[in-house]
């Protein structure tokens, strides 16, 4: 290859567009309107403008990437995670136009990104197994007869996808339908599909995963472990290398099964292999990801190897640096650093950021998106960046990730910091009575927090913008004393709104997406009576107060925060 395109934003299209300078190929950057102050536009050697709207129009557009790529000259593209990474028809579509495709091969990513049919891949290598629906589910009463069938909880999963959305946990049989047609809606949104499925939920698990990579000459190689079991929406949001608190049976279990899976399934390229681990010690078989992991450094940092480069390596037809694991060198732990607020059910919180100032020192690496003055779109996801800390022992990490957490300042969004500072101190995190953490630890067992001070963020320094000619990217800095003379129009200023008991609020800007309840519903205090989906995340609405509910605004509409959506009397 000699010049790639990254089909991804933010922080992964600055760690791809990084490893092309190191690899010494050039690389190209794509943008939608909503991201043209990304900071990732700069990182690569060109980039070029996809347009307006929603993800759907701008990075899920696979004809219009390609034409990028065309024009641009790229001969490879890497899709980064998220988005069109695992999405066989990008895949193939790549290779048809006579790129070199940095991934799995498009039937691979088909089998495996099929999660039925990655299931049926697991069980014939012997992988341990929960029990699941034969395929997908086509109704909410065909999962309601799963959970009767296999009991509960269970999980409502997307079968095209991963990353934890349109993934729902049911434990009660009255929430099923609602949770299958709002993991339907999730999945669909996110990639494209709604088709879900169901399998068996282990109370109270962990998540294990094992990172394989494999080249195209035969070499499979499992790189090692990492715990991702602090999660919140089925999310995560810490992770480790190596997995801490298992047996050795254990490790050696999951890594036999890993690379057995990815061994029939023909993988090539960087990939993960998921896995639960109940409380009593059951191993069951979870998906693969077939791409890059957002948690790919703990192991970079752990084996000593770039991924990144790793698979553009493998892309190119080069055997694997290495022909078995590397052994295992400290403990690392990565934060995701997302701009949410954990005193408030980890609403996201979208807009701009004053202030960003990443820790340094030893064992630290910030992978980031944004600095201060960068605008947290409410389009995409809320991941700002991530904290990677390396010791020598666990013990070493943590010490320095308290270090760490404490030097990061973010101002202007709330931010998920005052959680990490919280748990790592955490006895059931740090482990001294044993480690605690499951899948669902923060939901039903972590103490909480307070909400975050509404800050205005005031922009500051210069003014950016973009000139696009030929659908190429130009940036241009102004400074504000250019505009010293310009005045905002009096009648745009922001209305007073004053509170009112009897109103439902939107809590976040965002895609009003369903109500439950028809105009004029009597409505119980609590009930949920609509949703609304904001950066990728759905977050259900209940009635502040019982009484007869009149709905304001119509569904499907964007809403903004703080709007009344219906007022209950």
């Amino acid at each position: 290859m000699k010049k790639l395109l990254i089909a991804n934003r933010g922080e992964i299209a600055i760690r791809i567009a990084r490893a092309c300078r190191d690899y010494g190929v050039a690389s190209v950057a794509i943008y939608s309107d909503a991201d043209a102050g990304s900071l990732h536009i700069g990182h690569a050697d060109e980039a070029y403008g996809l347009g307006p709207g929603r993800p759907a129009e701008t990075y899920l557009n696979i004809a219009k990437i390609i034409e990028i790529a065309r024009r641009s000259g790229a001969d490879a593209v890497h899709p980064g995670y998220g988005f069109l990474s695992e999405r066989a028809e990008f895949a193939q579509a790549v290779v048809d136009a006579g790129l070199i495709w940095v991934g799995p091969a498009p039937e691979v990513i088909a089998a495996l990104g099929d999660k039925v049919e990655a299931r049926r891949i697991a069980a014939k290598v012997g992988a341990p197994l929960v029990k699941g629906s034969d395929g997908p589910l086509a109704t909410a009463a065909d999962a309601v007869a799963f959970a009767r069938e296999a009991g509960l909880p269970i999980a409502i999963k997307a079968v095209f996808g991963g990353g934890g959305r349109g993934m729902k946990v049911a434990r009660e049989l009255d929430e099923v339908g609602a949770l299958f047609d709002s993991a339907t809606r999730e999945a669909a949104e996110a990639f494209g599909r709604g088709d879900c499925y169901a399998e068996q939920f282990l109370d109270k698990p962990r998540h294990i995963e094992a990172q394989v990579i494999a080249d195209l000459h035969g070499n499979t190689v499992v790189l090692g472990t990492r715990d991702c079991s602090l999660q919140r929406r089925n999310q995560k949001l810490v992770e480790e290398a190596p997995a801490p608190f298992i047996s050795d049976a254990q490790r050696a279990r999951i890594h036999a099964a890993a690379r057995a899976i990815c061994v029939e399934a023909g993988y090539s390229g960087a990939g993960t292999v998921e896995f639960l681990l109940s409380r009593d010690g059951v191993i069951s078989f979870l998906e693969v990801n077939t791409r890059l992991q957002v948690e790919h450094p703990v192991t970079e940092e752990t084996s000593g190897l770039d991924i990144v480069i790793e698979q553009l390596r493998i892309a190119d037809g080069l055997p694997l640096s290495v022909s078995e694991a590397p052994a295992s060198r400290g403990h690392a732990l990565e934060f995701r650093i997302n701009a949410e607020d954990p005193g408030r059910g980890f609403l996201p919180t979208p807009g701009l950021i004053d202030k960003f100032r990443a820790p340094s020192g030893p064992g630290i690496r910030v992978e980031s998106g944004v600095e201060s003055g960068s605008e947290i779109p409410r389009l995409y996801d809320s991941m700002m960046a991530k904290l990677i800390v390396t010791g020598a022992t666990r013990e070493q990490a943590l010490a320095r990730a308290r270090r760490a957490l404490r030097e990061f300042q973010i101002e202007g969004v709330a931010s998920v910091l005052p959680f990490h500072r919280a748990v790592v101190n955490e006895r059931a995190f740090t482990g001294e009575d044993g480690f605690a953490v499951h899948t669902n630890w923060i939901e039903t067992e972590f103490a909480g927090l307070p909400p975050a001070p509404r800050v205005d963020a005031v922009a500051g320094g210069m003014i950016r913008s973009f000139i696009e000619i030929d659908g190429k990217m130009h940036a241009i800095g102004l400074p504000p004393s250019l505009f010293s003379g310009l005045r905002a129009d009096p009648s745009a200023a922001t209305p007073v709104v004053e509170a009112d008991d009897n109103a439902l609020t939107a809590p976040i800007a965002g895609n009003l997406q369903q109500w439950l309840v028809e105009d004029g519903a009597m409505v119980a205090e609590g009930e949920i009576v609509a949703i609304i989906e904001a950066m990728k995340m759905e977050t259900r609405l209940a009635a502040p107060k019982a009484g007869r509910i009149s709905l304001k605004a119509e569904a499907g509409n964007l809403v903004s925060g703080g709007s009344t959506l219906a007022t209950i009397a």
